[in-house]
């Protein structure tokens, strides 16, 4: 019988611990799938259409499918689709940097370029060094077809509620199933001041660039810019842009630009003429003069310095009897009459670039005996 070897207490960790050594948590698991290092898709791409170029744009991502972040260059491929045909290539292959913002365009090829308007639809791609991908972008739609003709004999006159511009009308496109609109382009070219004008009653900084869609341009020819300020210089253009609605949503695209034509506001247009004159006679007595009391209705010119007084008697000239500077309540007292006689009055009004109005309508009156 062979004898039983016993472990002293000495012994028992260093057993455990070799025990540990192959059965503890140090055992390797499943392995994981190499990575493919496929950037992430593309989700803000935008397109758009003026005249036969489309522009796309969109955001590069920085990180790929595993949460990792790019390094180097990513591949980028572009296409585009009618309907449900194949996403077929637009233009080559660019490479960018994780983050960058992407730019691309391209003139359509001449039978996405004729023809009725439809839907042409745009993705872009990105892949890895291996050409694999995680899929494509967003789509971003745009309108295939004949594109707006150019808008021709643009023309601008400066009045006084704003400036009226002018174009020839397209009567034939107004008779067409497509929508079409004019669309005019404004630019500001006299540079904002360096230290705005603060206050409550301050007007808010005017915006460089804007833009104004004429519904009714094509027909008429014609529209208003009552939304400038006189003494700035601007610069207009137009186009027309043609609209459908497919599922729902108003798709548009706009033909070339014009000609530009710069524009000076000059403001040589004098106020509103007063109105609503009138004269009220006081007979003098014993401790006051005779006079007369003219009160108007107040012109709401904005650039208003107020007003001037006129008068003359017995079919005499016109005489100004107001101060050399304007008034500026829309009332006169005129202690300068005597009892008996008939008087005229008129009134007109002067903007602070010093110019007058015409005289309003004529009021008279006689001054009562004491």
């Amino acid at each position: 019988m062979r004898p039983v070897h016993r472990l002293g207490w000495a012994a028992l960790p260093i057993a455990l611990a070799v025990g540990l050594a192959f059965t503890g948590c140090g055992t390797p698991g499943a392995p994981l799938p190499p990575s493919l290092k496929l950037p992430d898709p593309v989700t803000d791409l935008s397109a758009s259409r003026t005249g036969n170029q489309v522009s796309l744009t969109w955001t590069m991502p920085k990180k790929n499918t595993d949460k990792l972040l790019l390094k180097g260059n990513v591949p980028v491929r572009m296409c585009r689709k009618e309907g449900s045909g194949t996403c077929e290539p637009a233009g080559g292959q660019l490479l960018l940097a994780p983050g960058a913002d992407g730019i691309f365009t391209e003139m359509l090829p001449q039978p996405l370029a004729a023809g009725a308007p439809r839907p042409l639809t745009y993705f872009v791609e990105l892949t890895n060094r291996n050409g694999r991908s995680a899929g494509l972008s967003n789509d971003a739609v745009v309108l295939a077809g004949e594109a707006p003709g150019p808008v021709a004999g643009l023309t601008a006159q400066v009045r006084k509620d704003g400036i009226t511009l002018r174009w020839t009308p397209d009567h034939a496109a107004a008779q067409e199933p497509t929508r079409t609109v004019i669309r005019l382009h404004r630019k500001l070219l006299t540079p904002p001041a360096a230290k705005p004008t603060r206050g409550p009653l301050a007007p808010p900084p005017e915006p460089v660039e804007q833009s104004l869609l004429v519904d009714s341009g094509v027909q008429s020819g014609r529209a208003l810019d009552k939304d400038i300020r006189f003494g700035q210089v601007y610069v207009y253009r137009a186009q027309r842009v043609a609209r459908i609605t497919v599922d729902g949503q108003t798709l548009e695209f706009a033909g070339e630009l014009s000609a530009p034509i710069r524009v000076e506001a000059l403001d040589i247009f004098p106020p509103a003429v007063p109105t609503g004159l009138a004269a009220v006679a006081t007979a003098g007595d014993s401790g006051t003069e005779p006079s007369i009391d003219l009160s108007w209705q107040p012109v709401t010119d904005p650039d208003l310095a107020g007003y001037q007084v006129y008068r003359r008697e017995n079919g005499g000239v016109w005489q100004r009897i107001s101060p050399a500077q304007p008034i500026v309540p829309p009332a006169f007292h005129d202690a300068q009459v005597q009892p008996g006689y008939t008087y005229r009055y008129a009134v007109s009004a002067i903007d602070q670039g010093g110019h007058e109005s015409a005289r309003s309508a004529e009021t008279e009156e006689t001054v009562p005996q004491p």
